[in-house]
């Protein structure tokens, strides 16, 4: 599968990507620690920039760290944090000279500040870029994000900003992170389980899932190209029957 047998029409302008599979990919191939998976899996994050590259998507937001994930070892998430870290480094000047935007979404508490200041400095960094914006959702939980809408959304009412009555589903999302990224018409999930795990619960409403058992660390260019070409394959309803 190449980007050459896709319909260049119906390219999606948003995917949205949950990297699973990391841990269980270092143990199959008898590595010491888990982490030795995420560093692996940093590598599939360049493949999946190249995809969108080659076939021209507008925002990539992947599920970097989970509100969740802070239950993990303390080893682990710190290793992550310091990935993360190394990743900024060795990318963020590619980054920029390719138009690729970095951005984040997310809770900042308790992130450490350090890696805050170099997230904040990649991302003014980048901003001219308008050929992709690369989305790190960190630190990140759906239902968090949703509540926190709400809660921006009940101040604006009582400040006499918002009407109550006037708030519909337009409305309610300019409360969100990054009200001003379009909904992913894609999601992708490695490692072959069938959940959301507490991602984009309000955007990905109506977005088309594609499940790989491959793990994150093995998916390659090509899986993300017929990824998309299984969903320029289906029927897109939005709740309407198809004549």
């Amino acid at each position: 599968m190449t980007v050459n047998d896709l319909d260049k029409s119906r390219i999606p302008a948003h995917l949205a990507v949950i990297m699973d599979g990391n841990g269980r990919w270092a143990k199959a191939h008898s590595l010491p620690t888990r982490l030795k998976g995420h560093e692996a899996g940093a590598e599939a994050v360049r493949r999946a920039l190249k995809a969108c590259d080659l076939m021209g998507v507008r925002y990539l937001t992947l599920y970097t760290f989970s509100t969740e994930n802070w239950k993990r070892p303390k080893a682990e998430v710190e290793g992550l944090m310091a990935l993360l870290s190394r990743f900024l480094d060795a990318n963020v000047e590619e980054l920029r000279e390719k138009g690729i935007r970095l951005r984040i979404m997310g809770e900042r508490e308790p992130l450490p500040e350090a890696l805050l200041a170099k997230l904040d400095k990649a991302c003014e960094y980048t901003r001219p870029g308008q050929k992709l914006d690369l989305i790190l959702a960190l630190n990140y939980g759906s239902r968090l994000e949703i509540a926190r809408a709400a809660a921006k959304a009940a101040k604006a009412a009582l400040a006499g900003e918002l009407d109550p009555d006037s708030l519909d589903e337009e409305t309610f999302s300019r409360f969100l992170y990054l009200p001003d990224v379009p909904d992913p018409e894609l999601m992708i999930r490695t490692g072959g389980e069938m959940r959301l795990s507490n991602f984009l619960l309000w955007q990905l409403s109506y977005s088309e899932l594609y499940v790989t058992p491959k793990f994150w660390p093995d998916l390659e260019t090509e899986d993300i190209i017929a990824a998309v070409a299984a969903y320029q394959k289906r029927d897109r309803r939005f709740g309407e029957v198809s004549l």
